[in-house]
Protein backbone atom coordinates (compact mmCIF):
# COMPACT_ATOMS: atom_id res chain seq x y z
CA UNK A 1 0.00 0.00 0.00
CA UNK A 2 1.36 3.42 -0.92
CA UNK A 3 1.08 6.67 0.96
CA UNK A 4 -1.36 9.44 0.09
CA UNK A 5 -0.06 11.86 -2.53
CA UNK A 6 -0.60 15.61 -2.37
CA UNK A 7 -0.07 17.69 -5.50
CA UNK A 8 0.64 21.39 -5.15
CA UNK A 9 0.21 23.53 -8.26
CA UNK A 10 0.90 27.23 -8.64
CA UNK A 11 -1.09 28.79 -11.44
CA UNK A 12 -0.90 32.31 -12.81
CA UNK A 13 -4.28 33.89 -13.59
CA UNK A 14 -5.32 37.37 -14.66
CA UNK A 15 -6.89 38.92 -11.48
CA UNK A 16 -9.82 40.17 -13.58
CA UNK A 17 -10.75 36.52 -14.24
CA UNK A 18 -11.42 35.62 -10.56
CA UNK A 19 -15.05 34.62 -11.06
CA UNK A 20 -14.22 32.37 -14.00
CA UNK A 21 -11.28 30.88 -12.09
CA UNK A 22 -13.46 30.00 -9.10
CA UNK A 23 -16.02 28.31 -11.37
CA UNK A 24 -13.22 26.43 -13.18
CA UNK A 25 -11.72 25.18 -9.91
CA UNK A 26 -15.11 24.07 -8.58
CA UNK A 27 -15.74 22.17 -11.81
CA UNK A 28 -12.38 20.40 -11.49
CA UNK A 29 -13.05 19.50 -7.86
CA UNK A 30 -16.52 18.18 -8.72
CA UNK A 31 -15.02 15.89 -11.36
CA UNK A 32 -12.11 14.74 -9.17
CA UNK A 33 -14.51 13.87 -6.31
CA UNK A 34 -15.99 11.12 -8.46
CA UNK A 35 -12.63 9.31 -8.72
CA UNK A 36 -11.67 6.58 -6.27
CA UNK A 37 -9.09 7.71 -3.76
CA UNK A 38 -9.86 11.44 -3.95
CA UNK A 39 -9.24 12.90 -0.48
CA UNK A 40 -9.83 16.60 -1.07
CA UNK A 41 -8.62 19.83 -2.58
CA UNK A 42 -8.21 23.50 -1.79
CA UNK A 43 -6.63 26.75 -2.90
CA UNK A 44 -5.15 29.95 -1.52
CA UNK A 45 -4.03 33.29 -2.92
CA UNK A 46 -1.45 35.61 -1.33
CA UNK A 47 -3.81 38.56 -1.84
CA UNK A 48 -7.00 39.66 -3.57
CA UNK A 49 -5.11 41.20 -6.50
CA UNK A 50 -2.50 38.45 -6.74
CA UNK A 51 -2.25 36.61 -10.04
CA UNK A 52 -0.88 33.51 -8.25
CA UNK A 53 -3.24 30.76 -7.12
CA UNK A 54 -1.80 27.93 -5.05
CA UNK A 55 -3.90 24.80 -5.43
CA UNK A 56 -3.69 21.47 -3.64
CA UNK A 57 -5.35 18.17 -4.32
CA UNK A 58 -4.82 14.87 -2.57
CA UNK A 59 -5.38 11.23 -3.50
CA UNK A 60 -5.11 8.12 -1.34
CA UNK A 61 -2.28 6.65 -3.42
CA UNK A 62 -0.22 7.12 -6.56
CA UNK A 63 -2.48 4.81 -8.60
CA UNK A 64 -5.61 6.83 -7.78
CA UNK A 65 -3.79 10.05 -8.63
CA UNK A 66 -2.56 8.57 -11.92
CA UNK A 67 -6.12 7.57 -12.85
CA UNK A 68 -7.31 11.15 -12.30
CA UNK A 69 -4.37 12.70 -14.12
CA UNK A 70 -4.80 10.40 -17.14
CA UNK A 71 -8.58 10.80 -17.29
CA UNK A 72 -10.42 12.42 -20.19
CA UNK A 73 -12.39 14.45 -17.60
CA UNK A 74 -9.22 16.12 -16.35
CA UNK A 75 -7.97 16.68 -19.91
CA UNK A 76 -11.26 18.39 -20.79
CA UNK A 77 -11.11 20.46 -17.60
CA UNK A 78 -7.54 21.65 -18.28
CA UNK A 79 -8.39 22.42 -21.90
CA UNK A 80 -11.32 24.57 -20.76
CA UNK A 81 -8.86 27.01 -19.15
CA UNK A 82 -6.31 26.94 -21.98
CA UNK A 83 -5.02 30.47 -22.54
CA UNK A 84 -6.51 31.80 -19.28
CA UNK A 85 -4.42 29.82 -16.79
CA UNK A 86 -0.66 29.33 -16.84
CA UNK A 87 0.89 26.67 -14.62
CA UNK A 88 4.18 27.90 -13.17
CA UNK A 89 5.03 25.23 -10.60
CA UNK A 90 3.99 21.69 -9.64
CA UNK A 91 5.21 19.39 -6.89
CA UNK A 92 4.14 16.09 -5.36
CA UNK A 93 4.42 15.16 -1.72
CA UNK A 94 3.94 11.71 -0.24
CA UNK A 95 4.98 12.27 3.35
CA UNK A 96 6.05 14.88 5.84
CA UNK A 97 9.04 16.05 3.81
CA UNK A 98 7.43 19.49 3.44
CA UNK A 99 8.39 20.17 7.07
CA UNK A 100 12.01 20.13 6.02
CA UNK A 101 11.87 22.54 3.09
CA UNK A 102 13.48 25.93 3.38
CA UNK A 103 10.87 28.71 3.11
CA UNK A 104 10.90 30.20 -0.37
CA UNK A 105 9.15 32.98 -2.17
CA UNK A 106 6.92 31.91 -5.04
CA UNK A 107 8.18 34.85 -7.08
CA UNK A 108 11.82 33.99 -6.36
CA UNK A 109 11.83 30.35 -7.41
CA UNK A 110 10.03 27.90 -9.60
CA UNK A 111 12.25 24.93 -8.81
CA UNK A 112 11.42 22.94 -5.72
CA UNK A 113 14.45 21.67 -3.80
CA UNK A 114 14.61 17.92 -3.33
CA UNK A 115 13.55 16.85 0.15
CA UNK A 116 16.16 15.22 2.35
CA UNK A 117 16.24 11.42 2.51
CA UNK A 118 13.57 9.92 4.73
CA UNK A 119 16.15 8.43 7.07
CA UNK A 120 17.44 11.93 7.81
CA UNK A 121 13.88 13.12 8.41
CA UNK A 122 13.40 10.21 10.82
CA UNK A 123 16.58 11.12 12.72
CA UNK A 124 15.49 14.77 13.05
CA UNK A 125 12.03 13.78 14.26
CA UNK A 126 13.58 11.40 16.79
CA UNK A 127 15.94 14.14 18.01
CA UNK A 128 12.96 16.36 18.71
CA UNK A 129 10.42 13.79 19.82
CA UNK A 130 12.51 11.76 22.27
CA UNK A 131 13.36 14.61 24.68
CA UNK A 132 9.86 16.11 24.39
CA UNK A 133 8.25 12.73 25.04
CA UNK A 134 10.62 12.01 27.93
CA UNK A 135 9.80 15.37 29.54
CA UNK A 136 6.06 14.92 29.01
CA UNK A 137 6.11 11.43 30.53
CA UNK A 138 8.13 12.63 33.51
CA UNK A 139 5.68 15.50 34.14
CA UNK A 140 2.69 13.17 33.81
CA UNK A 141 4.19 10.62 36.20
CA UNK A 142 4.81 13.31 38.82
CA UNK A 143 1.47 15.09 38.57
CA UNK A 144 -2.21 14.55 39.23
CA UNK A 145 -2.52 13.13 35.72
CA UNK A 146 -0.19 10.27 36.74
CA UNK A 147 -3.06 8.55 38.53
CA UNK A 148 -5.33 8.58 35.48
CA UNK A 149 -6.05 5.48 33.42
CA UNK A 150 -3.48 4.77 30.68
CA UNK A 151 -5.69 5.87 27.74
CA UNK A 152 -6.37 9.23 29.41
CA UNK A 153 -2.66 9.75 30.22
CA UNK A 154 -1.74 8.98 26.61
CA UNK A 155 -4.48 11.30 25.35
CA UNK A 156 -3.20 14.12 27.58
CA UNK A 157 0.37 13.49 26.42
CA UNK A 158 -0.56 13.45 22.72
CA UNK A 159 -2.77 16.54 23.08
CA UNK A 160 0.21 18.46 24.46
CA UNK A 161 2.98 16.94 22.33
CA UNK A 162 1.31 17.12 18.91
CA UNK A 163 1.04 20.93 18.69
CA UNK A 164 4.34 21.36 20.54
CA UNK A 165 6.13 19.15 18.00
CA UNK A 166 4.38 20.68 14.99
CA UNK A 167 4.74 24.37 15.85
CA UNK A 168 7.79 24.55 18.12
CA UNK A 169 10.13 21.57 18.27
CA UNK A 170 10.27 20.40 14.63
CA UNK A 171 10.59 23.89 13.09
CA UNK A 172 13.30 24.74 15.65
CA UNK A 173 15.36 21.59 15.18
CA UNK A 174 14.90 21.65 11.40
CA UNK A 175 16.37 25.16 11.20
CA UNK A 176 19.33 24.16 13.37
CA UNK A 177 20.01 20.96 11.45
CA UNK A 178 19.37 22.25 7.91
CA UNK A 179 23.12 22.11 7.21
CA UNK A 180 22.92 18.33 7.67
CA UNK A 181 19.48 17.72 6.19
CA UNK A 182 20.28 19.39 2.86
CA UNK A 183 23.91 18.33 2.57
Amino acid sequence: MTAPVTVSVTRHVDPSQTTQMLAWMQAGTSMAEKFDGFLGSGWVRPGVDSPDWHMLYRFADAESLAAWEASPQRAWWLEAAQGDVEESRRERRTGIEGWFDEPTSIEATHAVPAPPPRWKQMVIIFMGFFPASLAANWVIAHSVVGGWALPLRVLASVAVLMPLMTYVVLPWITRRMSWWLHR
